[in-house]
């Protein structure tokens, strides 16, 4: 009985604050589209296109119908979403005293309410410039050698006397652990599957109607999300102890960073934003890297032209060595991979790993002649100008040279697989040399097959191969 009470109790709220919130557009010049149903607004019909790998139909339908500007609701906010070049730089480029960073519900929730991307002004400059120190351009080239060590030994263990394997689940289990290990320093064996698995279910509630009921994905996301705080908790503890020691660094990894940082009134950071900035950036850092390593392996299984180039590619690596030369990548070898990257851009232009993302107004404000009224959310899209033959020519054609000399610079704010303005990944280099070395040892090391080679993509929320990617392989004969 008392639950069925907190779940009326929780109905009630939610649907008078979205009430609120519609009531506050209606005397506005909104633009058109559908809220929806109440509290649900559109979000299922948009998870399902989701799933369907029909998200950029599903827009499509809606700005024919409405126009390049449009209204809908969205994981239990209304929302107006912008396309197109002006639409993505309206929102990326907008100031935060406008369009504040500030997530949908579920997301905030999951990542927490002092990540990274709902700071603005002077605190989310001090914690970009943190995690910013440990991704520098001469940081990540002295851990070139360490991740591909660690690259190859987590592929040999995890295709040792198997003959298949599941693609995506691999290279989900090889992103985290990279990115523990390199980024934050946490090499427990039990502690890194711990979190991942935990990291996963979070993951899938960071898109879904914040409804805080037993089963809801939310649900078990923020469950995940508590396990996740109580085994960091103990890992700062150590780190603290550890920096006061002087054996380890300030910038020795993600941790000591943030621990060691002081606010504008010389105070530390606490752990709750300490744990939220650190499960921000492994999301950002492991799915995102999955997602496209993921689907790299599933371009290049289904087709022979572009895996022969990748192929040749390495293999030339390889063959210019000295054979006195030291095993393992350099820096300059992994700036001479432009072809792979190629693909990748081409991959991320087609099949961009994040559809978009939400800002939030923090005041009225206009765009495109309608209002858009303080508390709603704006959502810009990737695939808005990723597949716009205004700026990119036969935009359904997979064409990697189209990065190579384009005969046309790419505009600013059309081409964006890692955001863009203030707010651009801070991880994209990190996440480009993670690619190049998995793909160099994959394709130097092993050969392999789709076990389903009809198999579509789905996105949940991420895309990802529909069946887990499954794989023939075996390693390669040099």
């Amino acid at each position: 009985m008392a639950f069925m009470l907190a779940i009326a109790i929780t109905l009630i709220i939610a649907f008078f604050v979205s009430k609120l919130l519609l009531f506050k557009g209606q005397t506005k010049n909104l633009p058109g589209g559908s809220l929806g149903y109440p509290l649900l607004g559109e979000s299922l019909s948009f998870r399902r296109a989701q799933k369907q790998n029909r998200g950029p139909q599903w827009f499509e339908e809606r700005v024919s119908k409405h126009g390049p500007v449009f209204k809908t609701s969205l994981m239990g906010s209304p929302t107006v979403v912008v396309t197109g070049q002006a639409g993505n730089k309206f929102v990326l480029g907008g100031r935060d005293d406008v369009l504040a960073t500030k997530q949908p519900l579920a997301l905030a929730s999951i990542a927490g309410k002092e990540n990274i991307f709902e700071l603005t002004g002077s605190r989310y400059k001090m914690v970009k410039g943190a995690m910013m120190s440990i991704l520098k351009p001469e940081i990540l080239q002295k851990n070139i050698k360490p991740m591909d060590e660690l690259i190859k030994n987590i592929l040999l263990r995890e295709t040792k006397n198997k003959d298949t394997i599941k693609g995506v689940a691999t290279m989900k289990k090889l992103t985290f652990e990279l990115a523990s290990n390199i980024l934050t320093g946490i090499k427990d064996e039990h502690t890194t599957k711990a979190l991942s698995d935990d990291l996963s279910i979070a993951f899938k509630a960071i898109a879904t109607i914040p409804f805080n009921f037993p089963g809801t994905v939310f649900w078990k996301g923020l469950r995940a999300r508590s396990r996740i705080v109580s085994r960091i908790l103990p890992i700062l503890e150590q780190k603290r102890e550890e920096l006061s020691k002087g054996k380890l660094s300030p910038t020795s990894d993600l941790f000591t960073c943030l621990l060691t940082l002081r606010d504008e009134n010389q105070k530390p950071l606490s752990d709750d934003m300490i744990i939220d900035n650190y499960v921000t950036l492994i999301i950002a850092s492991h799915d995102t890297s999955a997602i496209l390593l993921s689907l790299m392996i599933w371009k290049l299984s289904r087709d022979s032209e572009i895996y022969n180039k990748v192929l040749e590619e390495q293999m030339d690596i390889l063959r210019k060595r000295d054979d006195e030369a030291e095993d393992g990548l350099t820096w300059s070898e992994i700036h001479n991979m432009k072809y792979t990257w190629r693909v990748a851009q081409e991959l991320m232009r087609m099949v961009p790993p994040v559809f978009g993302s939400f800002r939030t107004t923090v005041k009225d404000t206009q765009y495109g002649g309608y209002d858009i009224p303080k508390g709603w959310l704006v959502l810009w899209m990737a695939h808005g100008t990723h597949m716009n033959k205004d700026v990119f020519d036969n935009p359904r054609e997979f064409d990697p040279s189209r990065f190579e000399n384009p005969s046309k610079p790419i505009p600013p704010f059309t081409y964006l697989p890692f955001g863009g303005g203030l707010h651009t990944c801070i991880g994209n280099e990190f996440a480009k040399i993670e690619l190049l070395i998995v793909i160099h040892n994959l394709v130097t090391k092993f050969e392999w097959s789709q076990l389903h080679p009809e198999e579509a993509i789905t996105r949940n929320p991420g895309p990802y191969p529909s069946m887990g990617l499954p794989i023939k392989i075996k390693p390669r004969k040099l």
